[in-house]
């Protein structure tokens, strides 16, 4: 479990962040900034304010939920989780967040599962994430056997990818051949990702850049996440590009909003403001919360902490 971002909070403050997050009558911008504090926190109110969250009519939040429960790694969350991936009624992108989590957190018991949902789920996103977790779960489990290494690949960016990372000693031109290389495994593409990230430079960002053309929606989705850990200016063209495509597949304009909200110069922040009415509601609410978050920034308050303050009730 990762817990370097696990913080206390009083029994009080719990259960107002637990309410203000299941409150569907808070702004989107409100219940994520419950969601963000909730996802430091320990325990089974948490946990179940979280799990609830994934069946929420926001399928926006309900996503964040489901991988936020995989980035605390909490493994009693892993029977609902389960129940979110068969639930075909869902959005496709919530069934691919709980895959995601599945994987996270890696127990397992959970592959029969991620091996079904592989050939049944009729969504490729959801199918593709499934590849991945059952991969990963491989991967950790070699990992860990082996004599002297760690149990996990801990990211600089402190977050649980859904890839280890390529070998450092592979080039970036090795790395970007990878990740651009479309007969390759998930997998292996994700690796490469994160090795590029990981590198940080301009080489290493320009071929993240270039992967945005991928053939694959759920790549370019995690390329724009990527993109927004790195908070890199270089990539607001291409990502205000995505954001723009009404014909782009709404995970991938949705992670391209959120990164441009990452970026935040003058052009990406009068994109998201311009955004912030588009009729698809992922990409709307993912521009609601940028603008949210970039106002406590300018303020030079914390949009993911504020919470642990005394609420005003």
């Amino acid at each position: 479990m990762l817990c370097q971002n696990s913080f206390e909070a009083s029994p009080e403050m719990v259960q107002f962040l637990c309410d203000r997050l299941l409150d569907r009558e808070q702004p989107i911008s409100e219940r994520f900034r419950a969601l963000f504090s909730l996802r430091n926190l320990r325990g089974s109110a948490p946990r179940n304010a979280l799990l609830l969250a994934t069946r929420d009519p926001s399928n926006l939040l309900a996503h964040e939920a489901a991988f936020a429960l995989g980035q605390m790694q909490d493994a009693e969350a892993v029977p609902a989780l389960e129940a979110v991936l068969k639930d075909l009624s869902l959005h496709p992108i919530v069934r691919h967040e709980a895959a995601e989590a599945l994987g996270a957190i890696g127990l397992e018991g959970v592959i029969p599962l991620l091996e079904q949902s592989l050939v049944s789920d009729p969504a490729v996103e959801v199918q593709e994430t499934c590849e991945l977790a059952l991969r990963r779960i491989k991967e950790q489990k070699n990992v860990s056997a082996s004599e002297g290494a760690p149990a996990a690949d801990v990211s600089p960016f402190l977050s649980v990818d859904p890839a280890m990372p390529t070998s450092c000693c592979s080039s970036i031109d090795q790395l970007r051949e990878v990740l651009l290389n479309e007969e390759l495994g998930m997998y292996e593409r994700y690796g490469a990702l994160f090795a590029l990230r990981n590198h940080g430079e301009e080489a290493a960002v320009n071929a993240i850049i270039a992967s945005l053309g991928s053939r694959s929606a759920l790549l370019r989705h995690e390329v724009a996440y990527v993109l927004g850990q790195l908070q890199n200016k270089a990539a607001a063209s291409a990502l205000s590009e995505i954001l723009r495509n009404g014909e782009e597949h709404p995970m991938v304009r949705h992670e391209a909003a959120e990164a441009l909200g990452s970026i935040a110069d003058s052009t990406s922040i009068s994109l998201i403001e311009e955004f912030s009415k588009d009729p698809e509601p992922l990409v709307a609410q993912s521009c609601e919360v940028a603008l949210s978050m970039l106002e406590f920034d300018t303020s030079g308050k914390s949009f993911e902490f504020l919470f642990l303050q005394t609420p005003q009730v």
